[in-house]
């Protein structure tokens, strides 16, 4: 059995072996009306199949074969570009043709995959492609198929080359490479802008005697006075402060942008950023929730809780229901009891949609930082630099302002309420959030 699999299985015939025997067909059928032709007709139908049987043996028979592997991350970055390198080498004594379809995962809905190549006589050949994937969970990837003919390209062999794999499809950890210069610099960086840092910060370092180049405003004049040397203080940025990102998964954070949802573009916003607040020595936490809290990660400094808040985050999925944000602020009046800046990443459309939860967000803000973050629809804004020329487009252009009211109302209650607010676009969400970090860093408000 596992003979005629290899030598018939595995053999594909080439649309040019079909060509040629048609061409045969046609020839003898003339040949048939004009007998001066038959002979030639003969010949070359007896050159057509010894090439093929020739062919047959180059591919069956000789010692040699194709070898591929697939080479790639065992874990993708949403909304990223991932490489995948396949790396081919071929062991037949002549050079080969070889068409390559790897049997990508089914959500990238790519029904056509294939790439064309020649490999030289005992040589090694790699190529690359990238993939994107837009949403997170397991990706399970098939054989890469390879169909292997000779320089007659008459049949075709296959190889099952590289054996099925699956990997994971992490939030965005690309991110967490762009903006970690921003932990350690005050440079600007992908738009964000630079906070100009207002005096000291509050938390006291240590007492040292006084070099050239000191701020003479930091003497401390007890301690000179002790020593006889000039003595100032030293200060340090605050550190150990508490920092949560609360991720709303309801029905309101399906809405797609540029094939992700906003819950993804939040999910990877909030990676970026708790990186950051680890590499500035705070403490960082995480809280989802939809009609009920689902998952909660205490803010802490330890080594691996940035991999803990990865593993949390992989496993999120946007539910089709009411968020409760009464049960939101039960959790963090129990389970946060020092103050922390709370970064709530949710979607209010209408003015309405926020006077319903308002309640629950002015209790959060009474106890914390509070910070609200919310999307601009970006298609409104389109429609709102848009010249109608009809009242059909008078009509939509309106209804679009008054949408576009509404998130400006929004942001004018939060801040009449003492809570914080970002609104902005899904892809400029991370550069948002992290600025407003820095920001509230450097006016020592965490």
């Amino acid at each position: 059995m596992n003979t005629i699999r290899k030598y018939i299985g595995e053999l594909y015939i080439s649309k040019r072996w079909y060509l040629l025997l048609g061409g045969c067909v046609v020839f003898l059928f003339t040949a048939f009306f004009i007998h001066i032709l038959f002979q030639p007709a003969v010949a070359v139908t007896s050159a057509v199949l010894a090439f093929t049987v020739v062919e047959y043996a180059l591919l069956f028979f000789i010692k040699g074969g194709l070898s591929a592997t697939r080479i790639m991350s065992p874990r993708f970055s949403i909304g990223d570009d991932n490489t995948v390198t396949l790396s081919l080498v071929n062991s037949y004594p002549f050079k080969i043709k070889c068409l390559l379809i790897d049997e990508l995962p089914f959500q990238f809905q790519e029904r056509n995959f294939h790439k064309q190549m020649e490999i030289g006589y005992r040589s090694k050949k790699t190529i690359t492609y990238t993939l994107r994937p837009l949403s997170r969970g397991e990706y399970s990837f098939g054989h890469l198929k390879c169909y292997v003919s000779s320089p007659l390209g008459l049949l075709r062999r296959r190889f099952n080359a590289a054996e099925p794999v699956m990997i994971k499809v992490y939030p965005s950890y690309q991110l967490l490479k762009k903006y970690q210069l921003l932990a350690i610099s005050g440079n600007t960086l992908a738009g964000v802008k630079k906070i100009r840092k207002l005096g000291h910060s509050l938390e006291f370092e240590k007492i040292k005697d006084y070099v050239q180049g000191d701020d003479v405003r930091t003497i401390n004049w007890k301690a000179t006075a002790r020593s006889n040397n000039l003595m100032v203080n030293t200060f340090t940025d605050a550190r150990q402060q508490q920092i949560y990102c609360l991720i709303d998964k309801g029905r309101n954070m399906k809405m797609p942008f540029e094939g992700m949802t906003l819950l993804d573009h939040s999910i990877n916003a909030s990676l970026a950023l708790l990186n950051i607040a680890l590499l500035k020595q705070d403490k960082a936490g995480l809280i989802t929730f939809s009609n009920k809290v689902n998952d909660v990660v205490a803010a802490d400094r330890r080594n691996d809780q940035l991999l803990r808040i990865i593993e949390t985050l992989y496993k999120q999925q946007t539910q089709f229901k009411e968020s409760d944000y009464e049960a939101v602020w039960s959790t963090v009046h129990r389970g946060i009891t020092q103050r922390s800046l709370i970064l709530l990443f949710t979607n209010f459309e209408t003015y309405s949609s926020l006077e319903r939860q308002l309640p629950f967000l002015k209790k959060i803000a009474q106890r914390h930082l509070a910070c609200v973050v919310f999307f601009q629809n970006t298609l409104l804004k389109e429609i709102h630099e848009s010249n109608p020329d009809n009242i059909e487009g008078i009509y939509i252009k309106t209804i679009a302002d008054q949408f576009s009211l509404e998130k400006r109302l929004i942001v004018k209650e939060l801040r009449r309420h003492g809570i914080l607010s970002i609104l902005t676009t899904p892809q400029a969400l991370s550069v948002d959030v992290i600025n407003k970090y820095l920001e509230l860093k450097a006016r020592q408000m965490v």
